[in-house]
């Protein structure tokens, strides 16, 4: 059987985009149990409240809420466990100085499946003020208005 190709979204974090200045993206394994995959592939999972922290010089996701798979017993892992990201040494060695900015963090944004294997794209972060957060909805607002006008005018 041939390899499915392409990009399955599992779960989007559109807290993130409201809350922070999204400045660099990286594109990540997870750690994962069989029960846990199966459970993605279903759509069940929630980035709503994850951060990350890295320890050790290894990247950790704390908050990130898959549920546990219906058919499976014994072998459900705990919905809110700590899993590890997989990223090369050196991409550690990069976030890790980019952290020691003040102000920046490191926030989970999407969840997919790349081909066959759930990826986990992490960005740093710089948190919005509520001045700017009020200028990205203004915008949405003119945005969605002119889209409405000219969808008016082409009738």
């Amino acid at each position: 059987m041939a390899k499915k190709t392409g990009m399955k979204l599992i779960a989007n974090n559109k807290k993130a985009y409201h809350d922070y200045f999204i400045e660099e993206t990286y594109e990540a394994g997870i750690s994962l149990a069989g029960t846990e995959v199966k459970s993605l592939r279903m759509g069940k999972c929630s980035i709503k409240e994850a951060f990350i922290r890295v320890e050790n010089q290894e990247v950790f996701v704390y908050g990130m809420h898959i549920s546990p798979y219906e058919k499976g017993n014994i072998f459900n892992k705990d919905p809110l466990r700590v899993r590890k990201l997989l990223l090369h040494r050196y991409e550690i060695h990069k976030i890790e100085g980019k952290l020691k900015e003040k102000g920046l963090t490191l926030v989970p944004l999407k969840v997919y499946f790349k081909d066959s294997l759930v990826k986990v794209e992490i960005g740093t972060a710089r948190g919005k003020k509520l001045y700017d957060k009020r200028q990205d909805i203004a915008k949405k607002d003119q945005k969605r208005e002119a889209e409405r006008d000219f969808k008016v005018r082409n009738l």
